[in-house]
């Protein structure tokens, strides 16, 4: 606290030197204000630091900064000279002239007037007359040695009130944070016994010492403000300084209240739009729940595709109520609050092309139907059961019990076999190849194969097991079986396929037929088939 009470003092004595340094000339003061195109659009005529009157208008080819300059000297020198200094305003067609002792001191057009705003230029010039009698009182209140002591000694005697409210401020910040941290650490002792150590100690404490901190600089940069403001308006030519330093915070203070109230009509419009907004989503979703629960049923929209209806839907109220309050939202003509929202655009823009391709791959999957949650499929050399199908990717539960995610466009750019679409009712097609030689007669083949499905738990008997003879190869006939599963039993398709080929061996053996897979070069010695009392050979077991 002492090293942040000593930086203090030192910013404000460098503050001090600073505006001894400026008061070296008026040149700074009277630079005009540039345009985009480097000319001056106005320029202030400032005597003895005083501002007195902005120009905004050249007259006959003079431009604002040189009528500036031009009145500045006349002025110095006309106060400079001895004399009453009395001034005075006449009004003329071109506007207003100001006198000093009943010499020109400077003239008001009636340009500069109309580019002010001002109802008339008599208003500028007699504003301009003032100042310059504030300057004279001031002029003569710096000549005077009896008012610089004064100020002087008001200064001293402030100085020393600021020091000694910074060194209070340093001691109370000590105490508050002794205290604070004791609290803080007998906070942080119950919480950790109970169990509850949400924040760290150290980090706590650390939170407490930079809270405390932080709010003996706001007091020490408040006091070192009101005391440099009062410094400086105890020396005439400080004094306009001062009077900006006083004026400053409540200048500030009035326009931000005066902001916010004003704000206050058309943030109340923004928060009507937008619990309207929320009352409209309410109603939206309440329908859409009915439609995917199925007590609602229409012909544009399935159960299946509501929900991801409900999220777009519900997306587009938003966007359109961001848009209706947009205009009314605090700040929104601004051009910070337009630059941050092209910011914004553009960032969304260039980082999210991937996202938005993956969600216009899902909206494409969903709203075409290729396939829905519940089905069997194969994408790519996976297949699996759909557990959920979203705007950005699709789960996938193979039958050895892993789940996979697949983005959306990969699904769409790829051919996908449904095991499922073709059904009827729920449920998933089964199919599987066999190769048996031409010395078995096909009509006992095919209803071995039908029997083998007919004796399988979860294939159903209607429609019924078909069989097709798909090759007529060199050495054998190639057969396919198709049947359909139910979802009646939690059964994933690899387990039914694996006891399905369960089945087909045991009844190709009980029948003594071979099967020929993968090839067949000739006939055996021995026919390739496992006797029944082989069947549960150790370590095999037999159910039940």
């Amino acid at each position: 606290m002492k090293k942040a009470a000593h930086l203090v003092v030192a910013l404000a004595l460098a503050a001090i030197a600073g505006c001894a340094l400026a008061a070296d000339g008026d040149d700074d003061a009277q630079r005009p204000s540039p345009r985009l195109d480097g000319r001056p659009t106005t320029a202030t005529v400032v005597v003895f630091n005083r501002p007195i009157v902005r120009f905004r208008a050249p007259v006959l080819g003079v431009p604002v900064g040189e009528r500036a300059r031009n009145a500045s000297f006349r002025i110095s020198r006309l106060l400079a000279a001895p004399g009453e200094h009395k001034v005075t305003t006449e009004q003329t067609p071109q506007g207003a002239i100001v006198r000093i002792d009943g010499h020109i001191a400077l003239a008001v057009t009636n340009d500069d007037a109309e580019r002010l705003g001002e109802v008339a230029e008599t208003a500028m010039a007699t504003d301009a007359a003032r100042a310059i009698e504030l300057v004279i009182a001031e002029m003569a209140e710096a000549r005077n040695p009896r008012a610089l002591l004064i100020a002087a000694g008001w200064a001293a005697l402030a100085t020393a009130v600021w020091l000694a409210i910074l060194w209070t401020l340093r001691g109370i910040a000590r105490a508050l944070a002794r205290r604070a941290l004791r609290y803080a650490e007998k906070k942080s002792a119950e919480m950790h016994a109970t169990g509850s150590d949400i924040v760290p100690r150290e980090r706590l404490l650390q939170v407490v010492r930079y809270g405390v901190r932080g709010l003996f600089w706001v007091l020490a940069v408040l006091a070192t403000y009101e005391w440099l403001g009062f410094v400086l308006g105890r020396f005439p030519y400080t004094r306009p300084w001062g009077e900006g330093f006083a004026s400053f915070l409540v200048d500030t203070l009035t326009g931000m209240l005066s902001a916010i109230a004003d704000s206050i009509p058309g943030l109340m419009v923004a928060v009507l739009i937008f619990l309207f907004a929320n009352f409209a989503i309410g109603l939206l979703k309440s329908f859409f729940d009915n439609v995917q629960s199925g007590q609602l049923r229409f012909s544009w929209i399935d159960p299946d595709s509501a929900r991801p209806t409900r999220r777009l839907v519900i997306i587009a109220v938003w966007l359109f109520a961001v848009a209706m309050a947009y205009p009314y939202i605090p700040g929104a003509e601004t051009d910070a609050f337009k630059g941050l929202s092209v910011l914004l655009g553009l960032m969304v823009s260039v980082g999210a092309s991937g996202i938005v391709g993956q969600a216009a791959s899902g909206l494409i999957l969903m709203y075409t139907r290729t396939f829905r949650p519940g089905e069997y499929v194969r994408i790519n050399d996976n297949e699996g059961t759909i557990v959920a199908l979203g705007l950005f990717t699709t789960r996938i539960r193979t039958g050895m019990g892993d789940e996979l995610t697949v983005p959306n466009s990969v699904v769409l750019g790829t051919v996908t076999r449904n095991y499922s679409r073709a059904v009827h009712g729920a449920g998933f097609i089964l199919d599987t190849t066999v190769t048996i030689g031409y010395d078995a007669p096909w009509r006992q083949v095919q209803a071995m194969l039908i029997s083998a499905a007919e004796r399988t738990d979860g294939v159903l008997r209607q429609p019924e097991p078909r069989v097709f003879q798909t090759a007529l190869s060199d050495f054998y006939v190639e057969y396919r079986l198709v049947c359909q599963a139910t979802f009646t039993e939690p059964r994933p398709r690899a387990e039914v396929l694996s006891v399905l080929h369960g089945n087909i061996v045991d009844i190709f053996n009980e029948h003594g037929v071979q099967i020929m897979s993968p090839h067949y070069f000739g006939d055996p010695a021995e026919a390739k088939v496992v006797a029944r009392a082989n069947w549960y050979a150790p370590p095999a077991r037999p159910p039940g």
